[in-house]
């Protein structure tokens, strides 16, 4: 049974068709690249998987539960995590109680009993630790660099302990060498037993990432399969080069 599974999604806004009836399908473990030219449903999709849009047919189920109609907090407890393009932390708060927000009213929400305060603390260490950015648990977002503040992006999402990360251009303005790390890292979350599915349009990091790649073009499905054959594929080809 696929962790996520999308069958026939369809969403309009008013008569433009942003998705036409997407199927998808992510194994327990895989990690997914999903790519498509600007405007081509990525993002559209991604909030209809996690219920920020309502889609118009279609169904998603997650974990063998259909989740459709489920509010947007309801489906992260069940384990549906993304992180933004654009990082929006909680201004005043540290670094560390950052990751307290998500601990607190996500995975607190679910367990029984709840972690005690000490736990709590353990756990922001680790994931601090798992970013590289345990020298900055006391500083304010404001002090972080652009890299840094991706990182912490990154560190909410697992905060919430997730089964699936949708990772939403997490690494859109950094450098080759910052790119390589957001990769890295990544990498070893899944390797901690994360489902990842990668939006990026840096494709050097896609394809070193991904065991398998997703096309979008105009709403639709084109391609689905092995990065090496789908960068082949005429079809992508074309969307990517206007042939």
């Amino acid at each position: 049974m696929p962790l996520l599974e999308v069958t026939g999604l369809s969403k309009r806004f008013g008569g433009f068709v942003a998705l036409d009836e997407i199927d998808l399908a992510v194994a327990e473990g895989e990690r997914v690249g999903l790519i498509g030219p600007n405007g081509s449903g990525k993002s559209t999709l991604v909030n209809c998987i996690c219920g920020t849009l309502v889609n118009e047919t279609g169904m998603v189920r997650f974990a063998g539960e259909k989740i459709d109609g489920l509010l947007t907090h309801e489906r992260t407890r069940r384990g549906l995590a993304r992180s933004f393009q654009l990082p929006r932390p909680f201004a005043t708060l540290t670094v560390a109680d950052n990751l307290r927000v998500p601990l607190l009213y996500t995975v607190n929400a679910r367990r029984s009993p709840a972690l005690k305060p000490f736990e709590l603390d353990a756990r922001c260490a680790e994931l601090l630790t798992l970013v590289g950015l345990s020298a900055k648990g006391a500083k304010l977002p404001r002090d972080l660099t652009q890299v840094e503040m991706r990182k912490l992006e990154l560190a909410r999402a697992m905060a919430a302990e997730p089964k699936l990360l949708i990772a939403d251009e997490a690494m859109a303005g950094l450098s080759q060498s910052e790119v390589d790390d957001i990769v890295g890292l990544l990498i070893r979350l899944n390797e901690g037993g994360i489902t990842i599915i990668l939006i990026e349009h840096i494709m050097r990091a896609v394809m070193r990432f991904s065991q398998r790649l997703v096309v979008l073009v105009s709403g639709k499905k084109i391609a689905d399969g092995q990065p090496d054959q789908v960068i082949r594929d005429p079809a992508v080809e074309r969307a990517y080069l206007g042939q």
